[in-house]
């Protein structure tokens, strides 16, 4: 084999392990699949049929407040990175990752639908846009926010010699009134006592069910998908 047709080849090899890698990742497969799930107005929705609804996230008791920026909001994903060398390399390390969600609405023109995610056993699959992020490390001195933030996980800003850790910080949300795109098998349920702000006696819901799991996404992408420019 000739050396020109082996870098050829291995750069082919390198090409292809990166777009598995992309076409792979939850974003990706997340976006996929809802492309290929019909998108459904509330009042419409059949009980246990696969649907997809986009509206805006409204909160069903006192919202939640995201670690770092604050904001309120049903749904939050933080990340907390250090950077640590091997040698000559050096790669990111997680050392926190959190999730935390309430039961929520969706409103569509009025119409509610609600979400019950919930983490044992596992109904959904996520992927929230990380718009907050910051980070401190050798000349970069943490924020007082951000500070305050690693002392709440206890982490050490600093290492036994005094000087910053590499650290970084990522945040997605689900806000308040933040327009989403959910799916899940729709069902029909009657309320035994009253949810606030919702008058009604029925209320439909997203759910999973067996191997179709809840999906949930602020992606903006997720926003226009065919079926949904054609309303």
């Amino acid at each position: 084999m000739t050396q020109p047709l082996l870098i050829i080849l291995v750069i082919c090899a390198v090409g292809l392990i990166i777009y598995l890698i992309y076409y792979f990742s939850n974003k990706q497969v997340i976006l996929r699949t809802l492309s290929k799930i019909p998108l459904k107005p509330i009042s419409s929705l059949k009980t246990n049929a696969l649907s997809k609804v986009v509206g805006k996230a409204l909160h069903v008791e006192e919202p939640l407040k995201a670690p770092y920026s604050g904001r309120h909001c049903v749904f939050y994903q933080i990340i907390i990175e250090q950077k640590v060398k091997s040698g000559k390399s050096s790669h990111w390390k997680k050392i926190v990752s959190e999730e935390k969600f309430q039961d929520f609405f969706i409103d569509t023109n009025g119409d509610f639908v609600i979400i019950k995610p919930q983490h044992h056993p596992r109904n959904y699959i996520c992927y929230l846009v990380k718009d907050k992020e910051t980070s401190s490390g050798t000349f970069n001195d943490p924020t007082p926010k951000f500070a305050a933030l690693l002392r709440r996980y206890n982490i050490e800003p600093e290492n036994f010699f005094g000087f910053n850790r590499t650290l970084r910080y990522k945040e997605g949300i689900i806000a308040v009134g933040e327009r989403i795109t959910v799916a899940g098998i729709a069902k029909w349920k009657s309320l035994n006592e009253p949810l606030p702000e919702y008058p009604y006696s029925k209320i439909a819901t997203l759910e999973s069910d067996g191997k179709q799991k809840l999906i949930i996404t602020d992606l903006p992408e997720a926003l226009k998908s065919k079926n949904l420019r054609k309303r």
